[in-house]
C-alpha cells in the first residue's frame, strides 16, 4: 500500500527551481530516505509533503489525498521533526509537549500521560521540568522527536534528524528510529550522511539539483554501481557529496 505518491512534483521559487518534476512512491511501513547535499531539494519535498508549502505543479498525495486539497486532515495524521530547532524557549521540556498536543485537540489529561511516556522513551525523564535553554543539542533533537510523536502519527517525517549531533548522539537517535521501524512506523527522512541512509533506509532517493537521479535500496545501489553510497553518489552526479 502506498502511503505517499508524487508525480511530476515541481516547486519554483521565482527563477529558482528547487524541485524538478520528480516521481516517487513510499510504501506503508518502510523507511524512505532522500539523500543529497544542502540545496538538493530535499527539505522542499518534505515541506510539500507536510503541507507547509504548495507545489508549483505536479501532484503529491499523502494517505491518498492531495496535499493542496486536504492539508488539515493530512497534518492531523503525521508527525514532523524539522531540521531547525523550533522548540519554545520559554517553556520546560514537558510544557513543550503539552502545548504542542493542543494543536491536535488532545485533552491535557491524555497528553500529560503520553508526554511522560515519550520523555521516558527518549531518555529525558530527568529533564521533565527543565527549561529547554539548558538542554544540549542532542537532548533538543530527542525532544523534537518526542514532540513529533505526541499525536501518535501514522507517518513520521524527519528532516535531517541528526544534523549537528556528535557520533554518540547520532547513534542514539538512530536506535530510536530503528525501534519505530520495528514497530511498523512509516518514516520519511532527509539526510546527507551516507551511514545514516545505510543504517535506517529501506530505499533511498538520491537527489541532485532538485531531481531524483536514482531510487533503490542502499544495498542494491551499491551492488549496481559498486563501492559505498558515497561512491554511488559520485558516479551518478559527477561530484562528491558535500557535508
Amino acid at each position: 500500500m502506498h502511503i505517499v505518491t508524487a508525480s511530476g512534483l515541481t516547486k519554483d521559487y521565482n527563477s529558482l527551481r528547487a524541485v524538478d518534476k520528480i516521481d516517487f512512491e513510499i510504501l506503508k511501513g518502510e523507511c524512505f530516505g532522500f539523500l543529497g547535499p544542502n540545496g538538493a531539494g530535499k527539505t522542499t519535498v518534505m515541506r510539500i509533503l507536510y503541507c507547509f508549502t504548495a507545489p508549483t505543479s505536479g501532484e503529491a498525495r499523502v494517505f491518498g489525498m492531495n496535499v493542496t486539497d486536504n492539508p488539515s486532515f493530512i497534518k492531523s495524521k503525521i508527525g514532523v521533526m524539522p531540521q531547525d530547532d523550533n522548540l519554545d524557549i520559554d517553556l520546560s521540556v514537558f510544557e513543550n509537549l503539552i502545548v504542542y498536543a493542543r494543536y491536535f485537540d488532545i485533552p491535557k489529561k491524555k497528553s500529560s500521560l503520553f508526554a511522560s511516556e515519550l520523555l521516558d522513551y527518549v531518555e529525558l525523564s530527568d529533564k521533565t521540568h527543565v527549561n529547554i535553554r539548558h538542554l544540549s543539542g542532542g537532548m533538543k533533537r530527542s525532544l523534537l522527536l518526542a514532540r513529533a510523536l505526541i499525536n501518535k502519527p501514522e507517518l513520521l517525517i524527519l528532516d535531517e534528524p541528526t544534523t549537528g549531533l556528535d557520533p554518540h548522539n547520532r547513534h542514539v537517535v538512530w536506535k530510536k528510529l530503528n525501534d519505530l521501524k520495528l514497530k511498523g512506523a512509516t518514516l520519511i527522512l532527509t539526510t546527507h550522511y551516507m551511514e545514516e541512509a545505510d543504517q535506517l533506509c529501506d530505499r533511498v532517493a538520491i537527489m541532485d539539483n532538485g531531481r531524483i537521479v536514482a531510487i533503490d535500496s542502499p544495498s542494491q545501489l551499491k551492488a549496481i554501481h559498486g563501492g559505498t553510497l558515497e561512491d554511488v553518489y559520485m558516479k551518478l552526479t559527477g561530484r562528491p557529496l558535500e557535508h
